[in-house]
């Protein structure tokens, strides 16, 4: 049965707020990955394709950078830093992962990923394995171009990717699967062993029982996995990753079935089962947070759900469930108020959050 929620004041989940812009001379833009491990920051500045590091938790609104990747200069913008793809540059950056010791980013209109095999210290530090192209020079969809098929050693938009300290999965979204890795690779254009949403490499075809344009995947610590299908308004379960590969998800939070893909569910206004263009969950606890990214809210589920089409429990980033203006319907944004939130990364009690339209990231302490 569906948990429906009246529309009354929801319990606070965040202790305080504060906002982050990066540094004052030259501030974050459009920033699409968030990530904090070990009390060091990592945000990708996607719509100025660089990645930043602090070494710590910035205390105050605006911080220079300890560390830039993608750029030869903190200040600098260009894609592929103005010249041409190579160890050092980055195109679109947007996921990223780290154990504190290793670095995996997302460089996603360079249609790769990049490994640094230690947390860089320079800037503009060149990454040490590229996954997706035979070298660091290459840059093409699929190796060869967006006509040719993919394979297990191509990727194509690569938007999320996640390990658990010994295996990677990247989200390969412009061919509509996700690929896994048994281990991290060790060297460039290392194979995928296995793939989830395609029966075979080779095969790009789509259908709804599947991940449609799958932009994030994380695996709870317990086995569970989410993928997050952004193009079909939901977030695919498994209980185990491991059936993922010859099985279609137990659970759709988002949708009613597998068929259904409305943008909250053909509403007008969202509701607290509903999606509108998600991009990540991020595990915690015995729950999940979900960014409902166009609906501007990170939605609270206190367990995860067994369910289809089950109801959150509470709700970041707007007052209610019916609500999903950017910064709850006004223009000026607030410390409390979310636009277009993007990745969520969460260590103790601390969440970050890329608020991508708010040109910033959000630090929530959490309850």
């Amino acid at each position: 049965m569906e948990r429906i929620h009246k529309e009354i004041e929801l319990p606070s989940l965040v202790d305080f707020t504060s906002v982050f812009k990066g540094a004052e001379e030259s501030p974050l833009l459009a920033p699409r990955g968030a990530y904090i491990v070990k009390g060091r920051l990592f945000v990708a500045d996607t719509a100025q394709n660089r990645l930043f590091i602090w070494n710590q938790l910035p205390k105050s609104e605006f911080q220079k950078a300890d560390v830039v990747l993608g750029q030869d200069a903190q200040a600098g913008t260009g894609r592929n830093a103005n010249g041409k793809v190579n160890a050092s540059s980055l195109f679109y950056p947007s996921g990223i992962w780290s154990d504190g010791q290793k670095l995996i980013v997302a460089d996603a209109w360079n249609h790769r990923v990049l490994i640094w095999q230690n947390i860089p210290t320079k800037d503009g530090q060149p990454a040490d394995i590229v996954v997706g192209q035979p070298d660091f020079e290459s840059n093409q969809p699929n190796v060869e171009g967006i006509s040719h098929a993919p394979t297990a050693q191509s990727l194509n938009w690569p938007y999320g990717v996640f390990s658990n300290g010994k295996e990677l999965w990247i989200a390969d979204t412009g061919n509509r699967r996700v690929l896994y890795y048994e281990q991290i690779p060790a060297k460039s254009y290392w194979p995928a062993d296995k793939v989830i949403g395609k029966p075979n490499f080779s095969d790009r075809d789509y259908d709804h029982n599947n991940p449609i344009w799958p932009y994030s995947v994380k695996i709870h610590p317990d086995g569970a996995m989410a993928i997050t299908d952004t193009q079909y308004y939901r977030i695919l379960i498994w209980k185990d990753w491991k059936n993922a590969f010859e099985q279609k998800a137990d659970v759709i939070i988002g949708q009613p079935s597998f068929e259904a893909n409305g943008q909250n569910q053909f509403a007008w206004f969202p509701k607290a089962n509903t999606l509108n263009w998600c991009y990540d969950t991020c595990f915690y606890k015995n729950g999940l947070w979900v960014a409902d990214t166009g609906s501007s809210r990170i939605l609270w589920f206190e367990s995860l759900p067994v369910n289809h089409n089950t109801a959150a429990d509470n709700v970041l980033g707007q007052d209610n469930f019916t609500t999903g203006s950017e910064n709850k319907n006004t223009i000026w944004s607030t410390e409390g108020s979310l636009y277009w939130p993007f990745q969520i990364s969460i260590e103790d009690n601390i969440m970050v959050v890329a608020d991508t339209g708010n040109h910033r990231i959000v630090i929530n302490h959490l309850t």
